[in-house]
């Protein structure tokens, strides 16, 4: 092993423990995570057709040993007698979840996962673990780590030290391009062309996003979040007119191929089928997660805009309430993102208020409550807002759990699985792709039963508001199409699966009149291309804010408007 430098203290008398310097085991962790750490990568590169043959499969072996000699560099910086163990520790205990991770679901690691990581809350980390999770940590971080506590390490000068980790660090450099010179060519098309094996590289690629994210958190604006549309108003309303009731369903995780509105051919939408509401099939999110998108959906920048600018700015919420409606926003998920922290808001789940009691079957006992759970008495919520701004117009925002993964199963009650038989189990790499795509279809029909129940609710609002749903999800989803599952992918590189997003309206004949808003030109834009983009744009029109910031071309109905 390079830089073993021991030699003189091997035996010091009979039966002694071997000592090791800390090189030694900075070279051993470099090798044991560079090639069995990082495992998902080398399956996923040798499955590739632009590596298949010998030739191929030789560069492989070029790329994994170029990945062992970086990590080598790196841990010759942390090869410090106290600090080699513990740190050579953290860099196992990392890598084991990762390779599961990477390796089960095809999830490659950037600042956008890393935020999604750290929002997630205990019931969605609880779907995540498993034996597969448990077998991981064992074998890639446990199995060594038995080991490396063992050793008894040499000690040196700190300047000895110094002086072997820099040439350790100068060895791995120059033995690492020289591989890389012997295939130049191989290595430039993989960097450019396939950029998402770099982000596959562990530990080295987390650690680097989550640096990157750091520093992106440092160019946040501190204080008080940049006033947005200080100019809102209301838009006085005819004599005898009602006040808007605008209903903004957040959708979670469903891609648009799988509805049955759209063209899919399974009967995902029984019930919206059978109701008049329009649904538009080219949709592109934000992002590709829930921290992704959910911000920027809620801004008036766009995504090219937004993903550029440091944030900390007002959201649409709170120009609504600036304008002077009661605003109110409903979770069933790991939280708003801060988008809500300014304007009423609750989970849905709350069983235990006597005045506000959930029926038996909606929540489980570890306290996840199906999406019906947020319909429950909300003639009850509306009224607790202040009466002066219901009186100008509500809008309320309902935050689903959806088809929220990998447990795609607890998402649906016991009586609304009409595709069978489906996964039950979090690892969906070990169950059949037909049982994956039966559950997560489960619960689009769950949310069409829940959108059918919201619009019939909506119906009964009609003698005191101009009522209109809106339901947009925050992103899709992979079920196992070219291995990947799940979502996070980078944006640039991610499936469609998981950017083409379904978005339905419901606008009743009452608020199609007082909107203005012509029903065949509604219909006719069913297959325009839209975005997130409108989403801000689409409910200051409906509830009848105005304001310099409103943009019609991003209206999603602003086109079909008569007399401006």
């Amino acid at each position: 092993m390079p830089f073993s430098d021991s030699s003189t203290s091997r035996s010091r008398q009979a039966g002694a423990a071997r000592t090791r310097s800390p090189l030694t085991l900075a070279w051993l962790a470099a090798l044991w995570i560079g090639v069995l750490g990082n495992w998902p990568l080398w399956q996923r590169m040798t499955g590739m057709p632009d590596y298949a043959g010998p030739s191929g499969q030789l560069f492989v072996v070029v790329f994994a040993g170029i990945v062992v000699l970086v990590l080598a560099a790196c841990f010759s910086l942390l090869a410090w007698r106290v600090a080699v163990k513990p740190l050579l520790t953290l860099m196992l205990l990392l890598t084991a979840p990762l390779a599961y991770f990477i390796g089960s679901y095809g999830v490659v690691i950037d600042s956008a996962m890393i935020t999604n990581a750290l929002q997630t809350d205990l019931r969605e980390t609880r779907d995540l673990m498993g034996w597969g999770l448990a077998a991981h940590v064992a074998v890639i971080a446990l199995l060594p780590l038995l080991w490396l506590w063992r050793q008894r390490l040499t000690d040196r000068r700190w300047y000895q030290r110094l002086g072997w980790n820099l040439a350790s660090v100068a060895l791995a450099l120059a033995l690492g391009v020289g591989l890389a010179a012997t295939r130049t060519a191989e290595l430039a098309s993989t960097l450019r062309n396939h950029k998402v094996l770099t982000k596959m590289v562990s530990p080295i690629n987390a650690i680097w996003a989550s640096a990157a994210l750091v520093v992106q958190k440092q160019k946040k604006p501190k204080g008080p979040p940049e006033i947005v549309a200080a100019d809102a108003t209301l838009t006085p309303r005819p004599a005898g007119a009602r006040p808007p009731l605008v209903l903004l369903v957040v959708g979670e995780t469903a891609r648009s191929e799988n509805f049955q509105l759209n063209g899919y051919g399974r009967p995902t939408n029984p019930e919206l089928s059978g109701k008049p509401v329009l649904s538009y099939r080219e949709v592109a999110s934000c992002g590709t997660s829930t921290a992704a998108s959910l911000p920027c959906m809620f801004s008036q920048l766009g995504r090219e805009a937004y993903v550029d600018h440091p944030g900390n700015q007002e959201t649409l919420l709170d120009v609504l309430q600036r304008a002077g409606l009661a605003v109110l926003w409903l979770d069933n998920q790991s939280g708003c993102k801060g988008i809500c922290d300014r304007v009423p808001n609750a989970q849905a789940i709350n069983p235990a208020r006597a005045d506000h009691p959930l029926p038996a079957g909606l929540c489980r006992p570890d306290g996840e409550c199906l999406d019906e759970a947020m319909l429950h008495d909300l003639d009850a919520r509306i009224a607790a807002l202040d009466p002066q701004r219901v009186a100008r117009g509500v809008v309320l925002v309902l935050h689903q759990m959806g088809s929220h993964g990998p447990a795609y199963y607890l998402r649906t009650p016991a009586d609304r699985k009409p595709f069978q038989p489906e996964c039950r189990s979090n690892a969906l790499q070990q169950c059949p792709l037909e049982e994956v795509r039966n559950a997560y279809d489960n619960t689009i029909a769950y949310t069409d039963h829940v959108l059918a129940k919201a619009i019939d609710w909506l119906g009964t609002q009609q003698s005191r508001f101009d009522p209109s749903l809106l339901y947009v999800s925050d992103h899709g989803e992979s079920l196992g199409e070219n291995n990947l599952f799940l979502h996070g992918m980078p944006y640039a590189l991610a499936p469609k699966q998981q950017k083409h997003v379904p978005l339905i309206l419901w606008l009743p004949a009452q608020t199609r009149q007082s909107q203005r808003l012509d029903e065949a030109c509604l219909s006719q834009r069913r297959d325009t291309p839209m975005s997130h983009d409108g989403l801000y744009h689409t409910v200051l029109s409906l509830s009848g804010v105005q304001t310099s910031v409103y943009r019609k071309d991003w209206d999603w109905v602003g086109a079909c408007r008569r007399g401006g």
